[in-house]
């Protein structure tokens, strides 16, 4: 499949399971690199879908990734970005970074932020490859946390 093939839609409480199963199949191989469950693999989606946007990625009927955003007053936060595992590669991920940022335009906000794990480094090199810079970074729980920005132009 192509990702011309993908459709986006926004999800719905109904979404709650597909979308932990999404989470934890994209997670599941950074379990042994830092030793515990990621965050986002421990989230109660059922109350997340009452407070956050989620936009689905579909392809032929079934849901392959997910970002979850939060509008805050001066930009969107990225919550969660998950494809599974069979469709990494393909350019979904950068397709869903997309949605986001449209999503920042639509709202007048000129800039996302999100988070990752430093020993995430697959994710951090898509991040700057889709321009992102690191603003900070900090030690949580044995590891790194990555803080990440991209402005908009206006």
């Amino acid at each position: 499949m192509t990702v011309s093939s993908i459709e986006f839609r926004s999800a719905v409480p109904a979404d709650a399971a597909a979308i932990k199963d999404i989470v934890h199949a994209a997670y599941a191989k950074w379990v042994p690199v830092i030793g515990r469950e990621p965050l986002p693999m421990r989230a109660d989606y059922d109350k997340a879908l009452d407070e956050h946007h989620f936009e689905l990625a579909i392809e032929l009927g079934r849901v392959v990734g997910l970002i979850e955003t939060m509008a805050h007053e001066d930009h969107i936060w990225i919550e969660n970005i998950a494809v599974v595992p069979e469709a990494q590669g393909r350019g979904i991920g950068r397709l869903l970074l997309d949605s986001a940022e449209r999503q920042a335009i639509e709202a007048g906000r000129w800039e996302l932020r999100l988070l990752t794990n430093g020993a995430f480094e697959a994710n951090v090199l898509l991040y700057r490859k889709h321009g992102y810079v690191v603003d900070r970074e900090e030690p949580f729980m044995n590891g790194t946390t990555v803080y990440m920005s991209k402005r908009l132009a206006t």
